[in-house]
């Protein structure tokens, strides 16, 4: 029998949601930049160039924070590239992704670009081809305010006020082998710790990101974590995740249980960082950024024509059944409120985007916006403690996956209360009932739901099959909320005092 109970008490906080979690990403790869944010020449560009057609649909996704430049690309990169006139600027082979990079968008661009959609950077360092130098001159150049070579450079071109940037990645994916000049972890540690070192003493307000491993699945894993982390320890403040879920073996029901390994994943992160912390006998917690999750499978094997300008790689046109698997990782951060600080959904235009462009042509929204959309506009305030006990089902790669996904949010001010629930069984409907505890007085005002489409239901330039559905709020007796939940369906309701 099909079943899901959830008890919600307001004393019973996981933690304050930090707005950063609801970050993204832009990397220097396909059209993500060139023709995604950027396309001088197109009828919604504005004087810089940036589309603001693609701006408006990032302001509705509320993005507080996104990383840059990469990614794989920033191993390779020379961020003094992509500063200056732009005419002068080199065209450069991008070995990260076999392409032509013609820096005619670099740092100051992007963070124009920043200030016009009303966010805030995570500034990613080269270690992979490059090092602590290059990253503390980088730090200079945007932070300083003035008298010193790179401070008046910024100056020089156009930037009188430094950018105060205040998070910074120590590289990228530095266990991995496809990564340029990639690493063994206590290389890697030793050329974090400098380089963080580096940079606090240039300015010691910002906060570092030391890399993890690249995957859960990699033999790196956790070993890397600790080795790492013990060296770098002291000049750190967070430890960056990233995952992507596919669906390649075309397993609905295992494919929608991927959110159980996202739960996994966290958990044993934030197990290692415990257990660096207590070996070193430290009173400094380290928590997740996990900087870089999403569904990622559609566009693997694309050809491309090499050393091409941002060519069409890595757009994955998103599915209802992506929808769902991206909102119960949406979930478990939320979750994990208690150690999960930033999370960046990647990335955030065409290359395996909540948003796609035509060069020249319209924006719209993918299916795994919407889900997104809703968690970073709703659910700010205290992570609860959802206790949750549902039916489950099994798959060839997973046992007891729970039918539903849940977390639940209360706002700052304690009159609002927003439950997230995904149904994953393909086939039945499932009430759940929600105990509210000590919730007197609030009542259902919103029931929002992704719901009724095929799992392949795609959204296009021109239709939108997936769509979020207004429906009916239930009603709560006594204490119990009864909410209907369709099959593999994502869901929102709001409760207001």
């Amino acid at each position: 029998m099909k079943y899901a109970k959830m008890t919600l008490c307001s004393e019973y906080k996981t933690g304050k949601i930090d707005e950063r979690i609801y970050g993204s990403f832009i990397e220097h790869l396909g059209r993500a930049v060139y023709g995604g944010i950027y396309e001088p020449g197109h009828p919604a560009a504005d004087k810089d160039g940036f589309r603001t057609d693609v701006s408006a649909l990032i302001k509705e996704l509320n993005v507080p924070l996104v990383r840059y430049p990469g990614g794989n690309f920033v191993s390779g990169y020379n961020w003094e590239d992509g500063i200056g006139p732009v005419n002068l600027r080199p065209r450069k082979l991008e070995l990260a992704w076999g392409t032509t990079e013609p820096n005619t968008f670099g740092t100051d661009e992007f963070m124009k670009w920043c200030k016009a959609v009303g966010t805030e950077p995570m500034m990613a360092v080269n270690l992979g081809t490059r090092g602590p130098d290059e990253a503390r001159n980088l730090l200079e150049y945007c932070n300083h305010p003035g008298g010193t070579y790179w401070s008046d450079l910024r100056k020089k071109n156009g930037v009188a006020s430094p950018y105060g940037i205040k998070l910074w990645c120590l590289g990228n994916e530095m266990d991995g082998p496809w990564q340029m000049c990639h690493k063994e972890a206590a290389e890697y540690g030793r050329t974090a710790l400098e380089t963080a070192k580096l940079m606090k003493w240039t300015d010691p307000s910002i906060e570092t990101v030391l890399c993890g491993s690249s995957s859960y699945s990699m033999k790196t894993f956790g070993e890397w974590e600790t080795t790492s982390l013990d060296i770098a320890y002291d000049s750190v403040d967070y430890v960056s995740m990233h995952q992507y879920h596919s669906n390649n073996d075309n397993y609905l029901e295992n494919f929608l249980a991927k959110g159980v390994e996202t739960e996994n994943f966290i958990k044993s992160v934030v197990s290692a960082l415990d257990y660096v912390q207590g070996k070193r006998h430290s009173k400094k917690q380290i928590n997740i950024s996990f900087d870089e999750w999403n569904v990622w499978y559609h566009s693997n094997g694309a050809k491309f024509e090499k050393w091409s300008e941002a060519p069409h790689i890595l757009e994955d046109v998103y599915n209802f059944a992506d929808a769902l698997v991206v909102g119960t990782m949406m979930n478990a951060i939320i979750r994990h409120a208690d150690r999960v600080k930033i999370a960046c959904l990647a990335q955030l235009v065409n290359v395996i985007a909540p948003i796609m462009t035509e060069n020249g042509g319209k924006a719209w929204k993918q299916t795994i916006f919407y889900p997104f959309f809703f968690a970073s506009n709703y659910a700010r305030g205290y992570s609860l403690q959802a206790i949750t006990e549902t039916s489950k089902y099994d798959t060839r790669w997973y046992t007891d996956v729970p039918d539903v996904d849940t977390s639940a949010v209360l706002s700052e001010d304690g009159n609002e209360l927003v439950i997230f629930a995904v149904n994953r069984d393909v086939k039945d409907s499932i009430t759940l009932e929600t105990k509210l505890l000590d919730f007197e007085g609030f009542k259902p005002v919103r029931h929002v739901a992704l719901e009724g489409c095929d799992p392949e239901d795609i959204n296009t330039a021109d239709e939108e099959k997936v769509r979020p559905t207004e429906k009916t709020a239930g009603d709560v007796d006594g204490k119990i909320l009864k909410t209907k939940l369709e099959p593999m369906s994502w869901n929102m309701i709001v409760l207001k005092k």
